[in-house]
């Protein structure tokens, strides 16, 4: 085999990460990434896209060509999982975006000209909103369409050290989630998970007594403590915590939303509602949503 460099136009360019992914979802491939989702390596991506990111910023060109290897493997990875489900395949994506950047690009790719940078941005958010309510308009007059499921789901300066390579710009939640499970590694951690659910009562008592003393600096610090823990338990149950947390947000915002469609065809003023028939509607939507 050639150790020549492949062109990146070359239908050889992405055929080496699909024959490693078909090797790894085979039957006799690797148990773990069978087991795995789109939603279970949404987290991996945000991760590994900051690892891109730190990368290119810090100029370290075999650094970025790494990094962007492994965005691609995981897209890659997620293209295939959709395809398998009979969803849409890699390809489907990469044209459809192919398709939309000459959409978005009536200068380049059709006649026409911008006089400005400003007027260029104006075109693109045009077209961007002109895109968004023609696929509004689609989706409602779909039947049948499957919704796609709420996702459940610092670094050191030594170099090698344990968290050396955990980007520094990570979202909290997702921070502490790494942090654990690498800590977890080089067996850091507690013991049991009923040590870890001792802790969080602990943790508990511990904001209760800070909220009571007024002290707004160690509040933050009490519960910045109590959430660090509660993603520890989550780790250990198999839920990572930023997932969760999405979920409850979308949960909620889907509720609330429900409760403000209702009040609009009943004629209600809605923000000025109290808050005892705010909650009767919040109540009416959780109910029609466990019918």
């Amino acid at each position: 085999m050639s150790n020549e460099p492949t062109s990146p136009n070359s239908p050889h360019s992405l055929q080496a990460i699909t024959d490693v992914i078909d090797r790894l979802l085979a039957p006799e491939g690797c148990p773990w990434d069978r087991e795995q989702t789109p939603e279970s390596l949404a987290d991996y991506v945000i991760e590994e896209c900051f690892e891109l990111v730190e990368a290119i910023r810090s100029g370290k060109v075999h650094d970025v060509r790494e990094e962007l290897g492994d965005v691609m493997f995981l897209l890659a990875f997620i293209g295939r999982l959709y395809s398998d489900k009979g969803a849409f395949t890699l390809a489907d994506a990469v044209e459809g975006n192919a398709a939309k950047m000459i959409r978005r690009h009536p200068h380049v790719f059709a006649e026409g000209e911008c006089a400005s940078r400003e007027e260029l941005l104006r075109n693109w958010e045009r077209i961007k909103r002109e895109e968004k309510a023609a696929a509004m308009a689609e989706d409602a007059d779909a039947e049948g369409d499957a919704q796609p499921a709420p996702a459940e789901g610092a670094s050191g300066d030594a170099p090698g050290g344990v968290f050396a390579s955990l980007p520094k710009g990570l979202p909290p939640l997702v921070k502490a989630y790494r942090l654990h499970s690498k800590a977890a590694r080089v067996d850091f951690t507690w013991e049991s998970d009923e040590d870890v659910e001792q802790q969080v009562e602990a943790e508990w008592l511990e904001w209760l007594d800070a909220s009571a003393s007024g002290d707004k600096e160690r509040q933050e610090q009490e519960l910045g403590d109590f959430l660090f823990t509660i993603v520890e338990l989550g780790r250990r149950k198999g839920i990572k915590a930023n997932a969760a947390l999405d979920y409850a947000t979308l949960k909620f915002l889907r509720r609330f939303e429900g409760m403000e469609a209702l009040a609009r065809e009943r004629g209600l003023d809605f923000p000025n509602l109290p808050f005892e028939e705010k909650d009767a509607l919040w109540n009416e939507v959780k109910a029609a949503e466990k019918a």
